[in-house]
C-alpha cells in the first residue's frame, strides 16, 4: 500500500500551497471584515485551472483525478476557507452534476465557462423544511406546452448571487414521489435571488436563500433523467461530503500553523509556552487529528476516485465517516487554537478567531454529524 503523493498531485499541492500564501493568505483578512466576495481571487483561481482540475483535458479541464481536487480545495481552505467553499461547491456542485448527468448540448452551453471559472453555477437541494430530509422536497415543477414552471423555495445556497454566477440545478417534485432535477439560468423570470445571509463564518463566501414563483425554463433543461434528481443529487453529495472533509483538513491545519507559531513567540514564566505540557499536549493532539483526518481524507478521495465505485457503499461509508471525523476535528482544533491564543484569541486581529467561526458549518452543510452517523450505522447493518 502506497501512501505517497504522485509526482502530479505534490505539483499540484505545491502550486496551491503558494497561491494560496502569496494570494489568499493577505486578502483573508479584508475579505472576512468587509463581508466580500474575492471576485480578483476567484479569477486567478481560474486562470490557474484549479476550477476545471477533476475534469478530462477534451472538455477543458486538467484531466487530474479527485484526489488532487481535494488537495487543492485544503491548501486554499487553508488560507480561508470562505474561498475553499466558493471552489468546492463550484467543483463538485456546480459543475460536476452537468458533467456527470447532462446532455453533449448542456455541457457545450455551460462547461466550457464553468470549467475555467468565468462563471460559477449552483445546487439547490436544502428547503426550509428539507435539508437533511431530502425526500420531503416542497418545490414543485409542472410540464406545460413543453416546459417546466417551478414554484418554491431554496435555501443556503452558495454562489449564487456573485456578478459571475449562471444559473442553479435544483430538486423538484414533478409527480407523485418523483424528484427531478432541472436547470435555471440567471435572469429567468420568476427565478429571484434573495438578499445574502448574514451569516457566522464564511464571510468571503457567497450565499442567498432562492425562490421560485411561476418560474418557466424550456424541457430540455431536465439533467438526467425525469425521476432521477434524488439519486443523482445523493451521488453527487457523496463527493461534496469528500471536498468537505478537505476544506475542513486546510482549517486544522491553518490552526495548527497559529498555534505552533503563536506558542513558540509567547512567553511566560521565562520561557515560550510551547514548554509548558498545557500547550504542548494541546499542540500534539492537534497534529495528530490533523493527520488522522487527512489520511482518510485522501482515502475516501482516492476510493470515489476510481471509475464505477462513487456510488458503492465502501465510498458512501467513507465520505460520510471523512466529512464526519475532519468536520469533528477541526471544530476541536479551533477550540485549542483559541484556548491557546487565551485573550488574543477571542480578537478579531488574530486569524484563529475567523478560523473557529468559519470551521462551525463544517459540521453541519452537505450532511450534518449527526446524518453522517446515521449513515455509518446504517451501512455498518446496525
Amino acid at each position: 500500500m502506497d501512501f505517497d503523493l504522485t509526482p502530479e498531485q505534490k505539483a499540484i499541492r505545491d502550486t496551491c500551497r503558494d497561491f494560496a500564501r502569496e494570494v489568499i493568505a493577505p486578502a483573508a483578512e479584508e475579505l472576512d471584515r468587509e463581508h466580500r466576495f474575492g471576485y480578483d481571487v476567484v479569477r486567478q483561481m481560474g486562470e490557474l485551472g484549479l476550477f476545471g482540475l477533476p475534469f478530462p483535458e477534451d472538455a477543458g479541464g486538467a484531466g487530474a483525478d479527485f484526489l488532487s481536487l481535494c488537495i487543492a480545495i485544503e491548501e486554499v481552505s487553508r488560507a480561508d476557507a470562505g474561498v475553499g467553499i466558493t471552489l468546492e461547491a463550484a467543483v463538485c456542485l456546480g459543475s460536476a452534476p452537468i458533467y456527470e448527468f447532462g446532455t453533449p448540448a448542456q455541457k457545450e452551453r455551460w462547461l466550457p465557462d464553468l470549467i475555467a471559472g468565468r462563471k460559477l453555477w449552483s445546487f439547490g437541494l436544502t428547503e426550509p423544511e428539507a435539508g437533511s430530509d431530502a425526500g420531503a422536497t416542497k418545490t414543485r415543477a409542472e410540464q406545460r406546452d413543453g416546459r417546466w414552471v417551478i414554484n418554491g423555495a431554496k435555501q443556503f445556497i452558495t454562489n449564487c448571487g456573485t456578478d459571475i454566477s449562471a444559473g442553479v440545478t435544483i430538486t423538484a417534485l414533478t409527480g407523485r414521489d418523483e424528484i427531478s432535477a432541472l436547470m435555471v439560468p440567471i435572469g429567468t423570470p420568476g427565478y429571484h435571488v434573495l438578499p445574502s445571509y448574514r451569516k457566522l463564518g464564511w464571510h468571503s463566501s457567497d450565499t442567498h436563500p432562492l425562490s421560485f414563483e411561476a418560474c418557466e425554463v424550456p424541457a430540455e433543461n431536465l439533467l438526467g433523467e425525469r425521476g432521477g434528481g434524488y439519486r443523482q443529487f445523493l451521488r453527487t453529495l457523496t463527493g461534496g461530503r469528500i471536498a468537505i472533509a478537505a476544506l475542513s483538513v486546510g482549517v486544522a491545519q491553518a490552526c495548527l500553523d497559529a498555534s505552533l507559531t503563536y506558542a513558540k513567540e509567547r512567553r511566560t514564566f521565562g520561557e515560550p509556552i510551547s514548554k509548558h505540557q498545557a500547550i504542548s499536549f494541546k499542540l500534539a493532539d492537534m497534529a495528530m487529528e490533523t493527520e488522522v483526518a487527512r489520511t482518510i481524507v485522501y482515502r475516501a478521495a482516492a476510493a470515489y476516485g476510481r471509475e464505477g465505485s462513487e456510488t458503492s457503499d465502501e465510498v458512501r461509508m467513507l465520505a460520510a465517516m471523512s466529512k464526519l471525523y475532519a468536520s469533528e476535528a477541526s471544530k476541536r482544533a479551533a477550540d485549542n487554537a483559541v484556548q491557546i491564543h487565551g485573550g488574543y484569541g477571542f480578537m478579531e486581529d488574530y486569524p484563529v478567531a475567523r478560523y473557529w467561526r468559519d470551521v462551525k458549518v463544517n459540521e453541519i452543510g452537505e450532511g450534518t454529524s449527526e446524518v453522517q452517523r446515521m449513515l455509518i450505522a446504517r451501512l455498518l447493518g446496525a
